[in-house]
């Protein structure tokens, strides 16, 4: 019957339908726009400084590359086949702490992000990774959200959407297990298999009344982080801001920007915030997924992005940057999967 309950819960709620089902509307859109542009993989130049635009294979750090320092974390890049020793010399001369962040550097919607708290655990991690990886510092602001922006052709740079990320905290009462609480939310409940490998035998562990425990640290949908729409959000104030910080990113014109803060009145004068990650041509407008917004709604916002990114590529094209050739578009396309494979396999 749980399982029953979980199904209609998701039948229910369109913010867990196959994405085949969600972008329907956007294959269409995608060939009519593929014709127009005479290339299957016209997104390369939408982000002419981000490999194939931001769409597929597209390191994180090569991107972090691209963005004042100021703006986002410690970062460093590690082949997994390093010694040990040597990534810990690593962390230590880069005044890295723990706990801290490892995920990999060509990530998969959140999987295989972890928060690491001493040297066995991320010697484990490391063992089991056959990818990439990144080492971060941990971003000291509790607020996040995912921030679209894009710059259109001879226009001002704009906010198009602001998703707020509401994190899997549990709030004990002194009775309940971890595990009988997610029990009495199904939007945590469909997390359980995946904490149950995570957690272990602490998910039966009884929280004091009034403890929290955040299960899942980062703010990522497939997760069971909650998205709320934050539109109202956007202000003159805060454009002007990334239009100031945006401009400091090298060739980057579309896409998410997912922002680690402390408040929104800071966020707008462009303080007190730092970049998670920013995500290219292959970025949802993820305001779409706020439980309040209708399946017609998702689609409208989809569709919407879809064209900004066909006439933000179509300029930067006709100034200079070159769309992804069919032959180099479908060996990206086998390497993207190669490595997504190696991912979920970890």
């Amino acid at each position: 019957m749980a399982k029953f309950n979980l199904f209609l819960h998701k039948l229910i709620h369109w913010e867990y339908w196959p994405y085949q089902v969600v972008y329907f509307p956007v294959y269409f859109q995608y060939l009519f726009y593929a014709i127009r542009t005479r290339s299957f993989f016209y997104f390369n130049a939408s982000n002419p400084s981000i490999k194939n635009g931001g769409f597929f294979m597209e390191s994180k750090k090569e991107i972090y590359d691209l963005i004042p320092p100021q703006y986002y974390p410690k970062t460093l890049l590690v082949n997994p086949s390093e010694n040990l020793a040597s990534i810990i010399e690593k962390i230590n001369a880069t005044n890295i702490t723990y706990p801290l962040i490892v995920k990999p550097d060509i990530g998969l919607r959140g999987t295989a992000v972890k928060k690491i708290y001493s040297t066995v655990e991320l010697e484990n991690y490391i063992k089991k990774a056959k990818f990439n990886i990144l080492i971060q510092e941990l971003i000291p602001y509790e607020n996040e959200i995912g921030l679209f922006y894009v710059q259109l052709p001879n226009k001002e740079g704009k906010i198009t959407g602001i998703v707020s990320k509401e994190f899997m905290i549990l709030t004990g009462n002194g009775k309940n297990t971890i595990r009988e609480l997610l029990h009495q939310d199904k939007r945590y409940l469909l997390q359980l298999e995946s904490l149950e490998k995570e957690f272990k035998d602490k998910i039966n562990t009884i929280l004091k009344d009034g403890e929290t425990i955040n299960l899942v640290p980062y703010g990522n949908h497939c997760r069971g982080t909650k998205f709320v729409d934050a539109s109202d959000k956007i202000s003159p104030e805060m454009t002007a801001s990334f239009n100031k910080i945006c401009s400091q990113i090298d060739g980057f014109y579309f896409g998410r920007m997912d922002i680690m803060f402390s408040n929104f009145d800071d966020l707008a004068r462009g303080e007190n915030f730092q970049i998670v990650e920013i995500n290219g041509a292959i970025s949802e407008p993820t305001h779409m997924y706020d439980p309040k917004h209708s399946f017609l709604f998702g689609w409208k916002e989809l569709t919407r992005h879809f064209h900004y990114m066909y006439l933000i590529s179509k300029n930067n094209h006709k100034n200079g940057a070159k769309y992804l050739t069919f032959k180099a578009g479908v060996q990206e396309f086998k390497n993207h999967h190669k490595h997504y494979d190696a991912i979920l396999e970890f």
